[in-house]
């Protein structure tokens, strides 16, 4: 048995060094999302190699050796290496790559979402409007299932990152409907895109609770602004909620965005500002505020600001609008406002939010220097952040991850 493993580790290593060849020669070519040509070390020829639940090569050594044993060939690993060494070269230096750094050249494992087991076959195939999906079947629990990064929902990850940004850039449900229909021949319900968003718009916002920002400056900017609302009675019309948004100045990094209901008081400035330090790290030199004056109260409180143990500058713009402003603060509520504006009146108000938080953080470049909030911070991602940012946000969820899961970054 030894002996035998030592063989495959021996023979592995010689792919690899191979794979590293073909690589010199020159770069794979991308057909499309599943398929690259892969030039052949020795020759001119060229082979197929297809991604789509699993990999597979038309070459002799994948079809002989390799093909059922959880073995890559040459020209497999040139396309897992490539893709990894593209991958560094996009991500910068930052928690985010730490994640992305998961990638693996060798094969992992599938196993059952449902009892985690290995003991897998093929059974069926699954005609979905985007293509064709492999089903499974588990001997020890008899479950079907299809793997997948996103499991049980109409799509994958590109459609449903594409209907998220979509969304957070101003369009409705109904017209990213039609988007689909109209451009990819796709019947998906408004309904369906309005679940995606909530769901992964929290799944995302849990997530980069866990990144925490490089702040430069260590300023923040506060404020409260009102958001429209479904939640009142009809019969009077709509309602509005206090929300709540704390940001650091130099960066414009959102580091908390909170929902208060009706309520407007010093414990709820209080809550925004724990929000905040949890996702900073460490307690701002200066806060600036507006003239309202729960934030005072709400900063000693969080801050134990007061005394000899005075940590934090706090800074009312009242009565002071020339020296100093909170207009930093003042965009990104106009900004909020136009998004709740098109919508005219939400009901999951603390949902969306953090879906905008994301958005505004990882997606929205600044128009001066086309850098996002995060990459200001040291721990942005070039590419489709989108979809970095999603698929990272999985595997945090989920312990059990397949090979597909592991390899799916943004190109």
């Amino acid at each position: 048995m030894e002996n035998t493993q030592e063989y495959i580790k021996n023979f592995s290593d010689w792919r690899n060094e191979r794979a590293k060849a073909i690589l010199q020669k020159g770069n794979p070519e991308t057909l499309d999302e599943f398929t690259y040509l892969v030039p052949s070390q020795n020759s001119d020829k060229k082979y197929r190699v297809t991604h789509i639940d699993a990999y597979s090569c038309e070459c002799e050594d994948f079809k002989r050796r390799c093909h059922g044993k959880n073995l890559y060939c040459k020209h497999i690993k040139a396309i897992l290496i490539f893709e990894k060494l593209k991958t560094a070269y996009e991500v910068e230096e930052s928690p985010v790559k730490k994640e992305i750094e998961l990638i693996i050249e060798q094969p992992q494992k599938d196993v059952c979402p449902f009892c985690s087991s290995e003991n897998l076959i093929k059974r069926g195939i699954r005609l979905t409007q985007i293509g064709e999906k492999q089903r499974f079947s588990c001997k020890d629990c008899k479950k079907r299932f299809v793997l997948s990064p996103i499991p049980k929902i109409k799509g994958n990850a590109k459609l449903v990152c594409l209907a998220m940004d979509c969304y957070y850039r101003g369009l409705s449900y109904r017209d990213i409907s039609a988007q689909f229909e109209d451009f990819y021949g796709l019947s998906i319900s408004h309904i369906t895109i309005r679940n995606w968003v909530l769901k992964f718009s929290e799944i995302m916002e849990n997530y980069g609770k866990t990144i925490q920002p490089q702040s430069q400056g260590n300023i923040w900017n506060a404020d409260e602004t009102m958001v429209r609302t479904k939640k009142g009675n009809r019969k009077k019309g709509a309602d509005y909620e206090y929300k709540w948004n704390v940001m650091d100045k130099q960066t414009k990094f959102l580091l908390a965005s909170r929902l208060s209901g009706h309520s407007r008081k010093s414990t709820d400035a209080q809550k925004v500002f724990t929000e905040a330090y949890k996702q900073n790290g460490k307690i701002p030199y200066q806060i600036i505020v507006d003239g309202y004056a729960g934030y005072q109260d709400g900063c000693r409180k969080t801050f134990r600001n007061w005394g000899n143990e005075r940590k934090v500058k706090f800074t009312s713009i009242k009565g002071h609008r020339k020296e100093i402003n909170n207009n930093e603060i003042e965009n990104l509520n106009g900004h909020q406002k136009e998004f709740d504006k098109v919508r005219r009146g939400i009901n999951e108000t603390q949902t969306y939010a953090d879906g905008f938080k994301v958005f505004h953080n990882f997606v929205r470049k600044g128009v001066k220097d086309k850098l996002t909030p995060a990459e200001r911070c040291g721990i942005g991602v070039k590419g489709n952040a989108w979809e970095t940012i999603l698929l990272n946000s999985i595997k945090q969820k989920v312990p059990n991850l397949t090979g597909q899961e592991n390899m799916a970054i943004s190109p």
